[in-house]
């Protein structure tokens, strides 16, 4: 990586807020709008090193799983092995843009989004998730009991 990257890297994660109430752990992502669970198992993908590798290297997602990228505002399926749904959110977490079934060798973007939801494909659709509904997150249950 080059020196550019990293300050642009940088300054990214200094000016964007973190997801800080969400330390490390597994969340469950729900759409209040439709009254659904989109995820039961989403990482955070904060810091650059996690944002630049994303799902690249796994087989697949389970239904359930997933990864919440923040900032993002685009990504790429180059190398994926499997399709994927993409949820845009803005900084209040309300959708901005679904894609789903986003095959291999595809940019994806929606400059107004502050963070980007990459699911298994056909969540979008088993969830009816759709632009303006609102999603809010909070820590998966087995994070929940273990914290007891």
């Amino acid at each position: 990586m080059n020196l550019f990257h990293r300050i642009a890297d940088g300054l990214r994660e200094l000016s964007s807020p973190q997801p800080s109430k969400f330390p490390g752990g597994m969340l469950n992502a729900i759409n209040v709008t439709r009254g659904t669970v989109i995820a039961t198992r989403l990482q955070v993908a904060s810091s650059g090193k996690t944002r630049r590798r994303g799902l690249l290297g796994r087989d697949s997602l389970a239904p359930g799983e997933g990864l919440w990228i923040i900032p993002c505002e685009s990504v790429h399926t180059f190398f994926m092995r499997f399709p994927i749904d993409l949820v845009y959110l803005g900084r209040g977490n309300r959708v901005r843009r679904v894609k789903s079934r986003v095959g291999a060798w595809r940019i994806s973007a929606c400059l107004t989004a502050h963070s980007v939801l990459e699911l298994a494909a056909g969540t979008v659709d088993s969830t009816g998730t759709r632009h303006g509904d609102q999603l809010e997150f909070v820590p998966a249950v087995e994070e929940r009991d273990n914290a007891k």
